[in-house]
């Protein structure tokens, strides 16, 4: 009987169930996981997971181009928008273009409104981002997608599944040249590891907007989705504004740079599973360690509310043109630092998925930087 790999979605233990089934109960904790029909695993071969979601990106995409927030009625005519909620591939009037050399984002900004864990700058994290990125770096507008709650666009609310189809198109079809960048401000979570792939024994996951009904993206599925189809002459980068956030993406090696600026590049890898591109270049900058939290502050841009490492992230890029990694990191560092003592609000965690007892959650904040692989921090120059 043919069979397939499940997560059960309360305990994270992968199970084998036959191929055909659409729930399971878990032998470990007793619960039911209802698994949705046709199948998607997110643990599969990166490439045919993207080849698998083209149709549907194609969707996103025109969505994204067009001014739906006014024509919602009429695009839904013309593009099939009901087709797609019911499952059936869309039939976008714009192709999508090519992607040889290009620059594209993925952008997602999460203000949680109306629940406890709400934040407020998330939002204005995503607007910032976007206007560096097309005003500053040069990125087609076109090829930014924005992913917030005030988009009236289903396809652009950053849920779960939203989140997933935006992560496969922005490294589809991938080739030397293109500049590749995915930015999230909102709550990240840790959990425990049951594949035993990470170091610290935890798993650190973004939160999109509905994860208290679909659950978190996990590292596991974020390196194997945008990491892992990395090819030769493709560069990632990552700028993730989230608490437990600096081995979100699973990259090999961490940047471990004292007060001083002096730094060693930390090895990760502590399993077979390879967590590295196929021959491209991932790097990201995340809000802190894996046992702290992000802050959300209104100290660093007056009235406004903002993402501590979103903001200084935008701030040294601005103020230094042509600043190297190893700069970049210290002018974050330092921003954050230079402000704590003058009313740097921290903004917890979800209540609900962290135990400091456990988690053994530190109330501070350091920007971290990790890649797929090694280099001199200090003579290779940023750029996007």
């Amino acid at each position: 009987m043919a069979s397939r790999r499940e997560r059960c979605r309360w305990c994270n233990v992968y199970l084998v169930v036959p191929a055909e089934a659409q729930s399971f109960t878990c032998p470990r904790c007793q619960n039911i996981t209802q698994v949705p029909f046709p199948h998607y695993n997110p643990f599969s071969h990166a490439r045919e997971s993207v080849n698998h979601a083209a149709n549907q990106v194609a969707g996103l995409i025109n969505m994204v181009t067009t001014h739906i927030s006014t024509k919602t009625s009429s695009v839904n005519s013309q593009h099939g928008a009901g087709n797609y909620c019911s499952h059936q591939p869309p039939r976008p009037s714009l192709p999508l273009p090519s992607v040889h050399g290009r620059k594209r984002a993925v952008i997602c900004g999460l203000n949680y409104r109306g629940r406890s864990y709400k934040v407020k700058g998330s939002i204005n994290d995503a607007n910032c981002m976007r206007y560096l990125l097309v005003e500053k770096f040069g990125f087609p507008s076109t090829c930014v997608v924005m992913l917030t709650e005030d988009e009236t666009n289903p396809l652009r609310i950053p849920t779960k599944a939203n989140m997933r189809l935006a992560l496969k198109w922005l490294v589809q079809g991938c080739e030397p040249g293109d500049s590749l960048v995915f930015h999230f401000s909102g709550h990240g979570s840790r959990q425990r590891d049951y594949n035993m792939d990470e170091i610290d024994g935890f798993d650190e996951a973004l939160c999109p907007l509905d994860f208290e009904t679909e659950g978190s993206i996990v590292n596991d599925e974020i390196n194997d989705t945008i990491v892992r189809p990395l090819t030769s002459g493709v560069t990632l980068h990552a700028i993730i504004d989230a608490c437990y956030s600096e081995t979100v993406l699973d990259l090999p090696f961490i940047c471990r740079m004292d007060r001083k600026g002096y730094y060693t590049w930390e090895d990760q890898r502590c399993s077979r599973a390879y967590k590295g591109t196929s021959g491209g270049l991932a790097i990201s900058f995340s809000a802190c360690n894996d046992d702290q939290i992000s802050m959300d502050t209104t100290a660093l841009a007056g009235n406004a509310s903002t993402g501590a490492l979103t903001f200084s992230f935008i701030q040294s890029v601005q103020n230094e043109p042509g600043l190297s990694y190893g700069r970049l990191l210290n002018a974050m560092r330092g921003a954050i630092r230079g402000v704590k003592a003058s009313g740097l609000r921290l903004n917890g965690p979800i209540a609900s998925l962290v135990n400091k007892a456990l988690f053994n959650t530190e109330i501070d904040q350091e920007p971290q930087l990790s890649s797929s692989s090694k280099f001199d921090v200090y003579s290779k120059q940023f750029m996007l």
